[in-house]
C-alpha cells in the first residue's frame, strides 16, 4: 500500500476538547485478501461542533463513524480525544460518548418514558428518585418526546424512534455524540426537524455532534462537512464552500461529480487546499463570539462525566426490563402458557390410570399348561410396565428439552444489536449474562417443577423418592437451556440459533438409545453429547427394584449411575454457561 502524507495544521489557539483523526487507515480480510475500507483519514473537530459526514453509498460513512466509537479498530493510525491517544491511553469513558446507530435501541413492549427510564438505570448513577425522575424529564423535554411519554414504541413513526434513540443516548450527557444514518427514510420535514435537534445538541455543553448522512438536505445547519469518497476524505470544511470546492450549481450534484475522477485523484487535490478550507472553518470555531452568544443564551459548560451504575443496580434493572417485556409479549406468554399446560397433558394421555404395579413371577417352574400361560401373561405385564415407564420418563425428558430450546434459542441472539450498543454504553457482560440466567432460572424452576408434580401426581412414577426424580427433570432443562443460551450467544442470528437449537433437541430422543439401543461404540461416542439420556439414566436408576428390573428387561442400553449422571448434567450446564459468556464477550454488530 502507498504510503502518503498526512500533515494536518494545528488547531492553534483552540482551547477547547477536540476529536482529531490521524491518518487513519482500516481493512478488512475477505477470500484471504485485505480489502481496504478507510485509507488515510485525517481530520480535527473542535468542540460545540456539528459536522456532517456524507458521501455516495458504500464509501466509508458509517465505518468511519465506527472508527471513531471505538466499535471498528484502526489497522493504522490514531484517534485522539483532546491530545489523547485512544488506541494507547484507553478508549472514552462509557458516559462520555453517545453513539446513535441505524437499528433500533429501544424495545418494543416498552413505552417511551419507560425506555428513557431504561437507559438511566443502566448508564447513570443518580441520587435518589427525585434526581432519576428529574434527568429522565429533562431528556424527554430537550428531545419533544414529553407528549409521548406513555406511548409504546412500536406505534411510534420513524422521526419519533429517531428522538427516541437520541433521548437514550443524551442521558448521561455525553461530550460526544454520533448519530449513523438517523435521518434514513424520512419525509423531509422530519428530518429537518432532527437535523435542527441534533444542532441544537451540539450548542449543549460545547458537544461535538457528528452524523452521518446520506442526504445533502439542510447543509447550512452544519458547521462543517466531510466528504467521504471510497474511503477516502475529499473535503472537509463549511459547507457554504462545497459547490465552489466541487465547481457544481448545487449540493445535490457532488455525488455524479466525485464518479468523473478516481478516488486517490480527489484526496491528492484536497491535500493541496485543505490547509485553507481548514484555516477557515477554525477561524469560524475559534470566533469568540458565538461562544458568548451561547452563553448569553444559557448553554452550559461540559459537565462532568456520568458515573456507571454498579453491578447490583444493572443486574436489577436488566432483570425487571426482561421481565416486563415476557409479560407485554402476547404472542411468547400465551406460548409459554400452551406449553406449560399441554406438554404434562401429553405426557399423562398415556397412563391416566396411573402405573400398575409389577406382579412377581412364581419362584417355581410351571408345571401345567395353565402356569405357564399365567407366568407369561405376568412377564408380559411387567415388560409392559418397564417399556411404559422407560417411555413416560423420556418423553416427559424431551418435552422439557423443546421448552428450554424455547426458552433460549432467541433469548440474546434475538436482541444482539440492543445489548452490543447497551455494553458500549457501559453495561457488564457479566451483569448482563447474570440477568438472562435469573430470567431462564424462573423459566426452568417453574417448567420442571410443575411437570414433574402433574405427571407424579397422576401417573405415580414408581422412583424410590421423588426427589431424584424432580432434580434429574430440572437438571435436563437447566442444561439443554444453557447450551441453547450459549448457542444463542455464539449464532450470528436468531433464526440461526432457533435452528441449531431444534436439531439439538432433536437427537436427544435417538441418540439417547432409550427407545432403541445403540450400537456399543456409536454410544459412547454420542452419549456424552446427550443431556437427555443422562437425565433419564439417573431416574431409571431411581427406581423401585422391581420396576427397575422391569426397564433391564426392555432396554440393552448402559444405565450410568445416578451419581456420575448429576456429574455430567452439571457439566452441560457448565459448558453451555461457558459457551454464553463467550458469546456475549464477543463484539458481534453485523
Amino acid at each position: 500500500m502507498v504510503q502518503h502524507s498526512h500533515a494536518v495544521p494545528p488547531l492553534t489557539h483552540l482551547r477547547t476538547t477536540m476529536l482529531e483523526l490521524r491518518d487513519i487507515h482500516f481493512a478488512i480480510q475477505k477470500d484471504g485478501e485485505e480489502v481496504p475500507l478507510i485509507e488515510g483519514a485525517s481530520i480535527q473537530v473542535p468542540a460545540g461542533h456539528f459536522m456532517a459526514i456524507v458521501g455516495p453509498s458504500g464509501c466509508g460513512k458509517s465505518t468511519l463513524l465506527k472508527l471513531i466509537a471505538g466499535i471498528n479498530v484502526e489497522t493504522k493510525g490514531h484517534v485522539l480525544w483532546n491530545g489523547r491517544d485512544l488506541s494507547t491511553d484507553g478508549d472514552l469513558e462509557p458516559a462520555e460518548i453517545g453513539y446513535v446507530p441505524q437499528f433500533s435501541i429501544a424495545y418494543e413492549q416498552l413505552t417511551v418514558e419507560e425506555s428513557i427510564e431504561s437507559a438511566v438505570r443502566l448508564r447513570v448513577k443518580t441520587r435518589g428518585r427525585a434526581a432519576f425522575h428529574e434527568l429522565v424529564d429533562r431528556v424527554l423535554e430537550q428531545t419533544g418526546l414529553d407528549p409521548l411519554r406513555s406511548r409504546p414504541v412500536r406505534v411510534l413513526s420513524g422521526g419519533q424512534r429517531r428522538r427516541l434513540a437520541l433521548a437514550m443516548e443524551l442521558v448521561t450527557e455525553p461530550v460526544l455524540l454520533l448519530a449513523d444514518e438517523v435521518t434514513s427514510g424520512l419525509d423531509p420535514k422530519s428530518e429537518q426537524e432532527i437535523v435542527k435537534l441534533l444542532y441544537e445538541l451540539s450548542r449543549k455543553q460545547r458537544r461535538i455532534v457528528v452524523n452521518v448522512t446520506h442526504s445533502l438536505a439542510n447543509l447550512e445547519l452544519y458547521d462543517s462537512v466531510l466528504v467521504l469518497h471510497e474511503g477516502r476524505v475529499v473535503y472537509h470544511g463549511q459547507p457554504r464552500a462545497l459547490d465552489h470546492y466541487f465547481s457544481v450549481e448545487e449540493a445535490e450534484e457532488i455525488y455524479p461529480r466525485l464518479a468523473k475522477r478516481p478516488a486517490e485523484d480527489w484526496r491528492t487535490s484536497w491535500e493541496k487546499h485543505r490547509v485553507d478550507y481548514y484555516q477557515a472553518m477554525l477561524a469560524a470555531a475559534n470566533d469568540p463570539a458565538p461562544a458568548e452568544a451561547g452563553a448569553r443564551a444559557g448553554i452550559e459548560p461540559a459537565t462532568t462525566t456520568a458515573a456507571t451504575p454498579g453491578f447490583v443496580r444493572q443486574f436489577f434493572a436488566l432483570f425487571f426490563r426482561r421481565c416486563k417485556i415476557f409479560a407485554r409479549d402476547g404472542g411468547q406468554l400465551f406460548l409459554q402458557i400452551a406449553i406449560l399446560l399441554g406438554f404434562p397433558a401429553l405426557v399423562i394421555l398415556f397412563a391416566l390410570d396411573g402405573i400398575d404395579q409389577t406382579k412377581r413371577p412364581s419362584d417355581s417352574l410351571p408345571a401345567t399348561l395353565a402356569e405357564l400361560e399365567a407366568e407369561k401373561s405376568v412377564m408380559e405385564h411387567n415388560l409392559n410396565l418397564g417399556g411404559l415407564v422407560s417411555g413416560l420418563v423420556m418423553f416427559q425428558i424431551i418435552l422439557l428439552t423443546l421448552m428450554a430450546s424455547n426458552n433460549a434459542a432467541r433469548e440474546i441472539a434475538g436482541e444482539r444489536l440492543i445489548y452490543e450498543k447497551e455494553k458500549l454504553g457501559g453495561v457488564r457482560p457479566t451483569t448482563y449474562l447474570l440477568s438472562k440466567l435469573a430470567f431462564l432460572g424462573l423459566l426452568v424452576g417453574i417448567q420442571s417443577v410443575w411437570m414433574a408434580v402433574f405427571v407424579q401426581n397422576i401417573c405415580h412414577i414408581p422412583t424410590q423418592s421423588f426427589g431424584p426424580q424432580l432434580t434429574m427433570l430440572l437438571l435436563v432443562n437447566a442444561a439443554m437451556t444453557a447450551i441453547c443460551l450459549g448457542i444463542s450467544s455464539l449464532a450470528r442470528t436468531a433464526d440461526q440459533a432457533s435452528l441449531l437449537s431444534i436439531y439439538l433437541v432433536g437427537f436427544q430422543l435417538p441418540l439417547s438409545g432409550a427407545v432403541l439401543a445403540l450400537p456399543s461404540i456409536a454410544g459412547w461416542i454420542t452419549r456424552p453429547f446427550i443431556s437427555a439420556y443422562w437425565s433419564w439414566a439417573g431416574i431409571m436408576n431411581s427406581l423401585e427394584g422391581s420396576y427397575r428390573t422391569a426397564v433391564d428387561s426392555v432396554t440393552e442400553t448402559y444405565l450410568a449411575p445416578v451419581t456420575v449422571c448429576y456429574l455430567v448434567l452439571l457439566a452441560h450446564i457448565g459448558i453451555g454457561l461457558f459457551l454464553a459468556y463467550v458469546g456475549v464477550k464477543k463484539a458481534r454488530w453485523e
